[in-house]
């Protein structure tokens, strides 16, 4: 039987700021998304019917109903297509779930890409961009990778330039936080302080950072818009970020909607220190050591292509 193999990265955001609540209920945003090497692997087998199985550490918390975006995905590149296929996709998930870190996200893209290569369909890249952009905000640059930045709801991309590779520990936490709840988290609390939400603008001197590879600068000022919703629900995370910047983090922040946080390292031996330590707090249930950017997924074939 033949099979496709994709490996998805998780992203994190290094700056995400969120506007006023729109009459449509999303926010316009600017969210410049980072692609580290954290990654799921999406294996799309042949199959009659459009069915999914999830395998690793997080495997217990994804749904393999018509909940989980991957089975969503390839429904809809089906629909695209205008014919019906099936596919078993198998999901390695390393990604943690609700974390903050677009795992579910990943997966959706990586079953677009699969699937894409299974059915040989051959759709451009434009087409699974489209199709991405109905299945979620997170997902489109989930198959891009990289760096850039997302306005609109997060979906509209444009890739961004950088120089080298910045170096990450992210503190998995204890259970997950919905994202829908951190945004109404966030709306109730801009609310009940009475502030004029701005337009929400890019960060030239984050640019600048990456675009020159100057972590020190990069990590003075990353922003989340929503990282004080994500305390008021997880107030435990303050202790996770304090530890962090203890340990001579250049940056700490909460990752997208979190529950994970990030900390930007000065290479990569700090970043495995960085990791070391804060796997040994009682708010973390694993610790990783990370760098980005990497690139958006591609195919490879088990067996010769058909």
């Amino acid at each position: 039987m033949s099979s496709v193999t994709v490996r998805v990265p998780a992203k994190v955001n290094v700056q995400l700021s969120v506007g006023p609540l729109r009459d449509d209920g999303y926010h316009d945003l600017v969210n410049v998304f980072h692609a580290v090497s954290v990654f799921d692997e999406v294996v799309a087998k042949e199959s009659d019917h459009i069915t999914v199985s999830v395998v690793g550490e997080w495997a217990d918390q994804v749904p393999v109903d018509d909940g989980n975006l991957a089975i969503q995905a390839a429904r809809a590149l089906a629909k695209h297509a205008g014919r019906t296929y099936g596919a078993h996709l198998v999901i390695h998930k390393s990604i943690p779930v609700a974390g903050g870190m677009a795992g579910g996200s990943a997966d959706a893209a990586g079953a677009l890409v699969a699937c894409n290569e299974l059915w040989g369909l051959g759709l451009p890249f434009e087409d699974l961009m489209e199709i991405a952009g109905d299945l979620g905000s997170d997902v489109p640059f989930s198959l891009l990778g990289g760096t850039a930045v997302g306005t609109g709801r997060g979906e509209q991309l444009s890739e961004l330039p950088t120089t080298g590779s910045f170096h990450w520990a992210f503190a998995v936490a204890q259970g997950g936080l919905s994202t829908a709840e951190v945004y109404a988290q966030c709306d109730r609390q801009r609310e009940s302080a009475g502030v004029e939400v701005p337009w929400p603008q890019v960060d030239d001197a984050l640019l600048e950072a990456l675009s020159t590879g100057d972590a020190a600068t990069l990590g003075a000022r990353l922003t989340n818009d929503l990282q004080a919703a994500a305390l008021t629900l997880r107030p435990e995370l303050v202790r996770t970020l304090d530890a962090g910047r203890a340990e001579g983090a250049l940056g700490a922040i909460v990752s997208g909607s979190g529950p994970t946080c990030a900390f930007l390292a000065a290479d990569a031996d700090h970043a495995q220190r960085l990791a070391d330590t804060l796997s040994q707090l009682p708010t973390c249930r694993a610790a990783l050591a990370a760098h980005g950017p990497v690139p958006g997924p591609r195919p490879s074939w088990s067996s010769p292509r058909p």
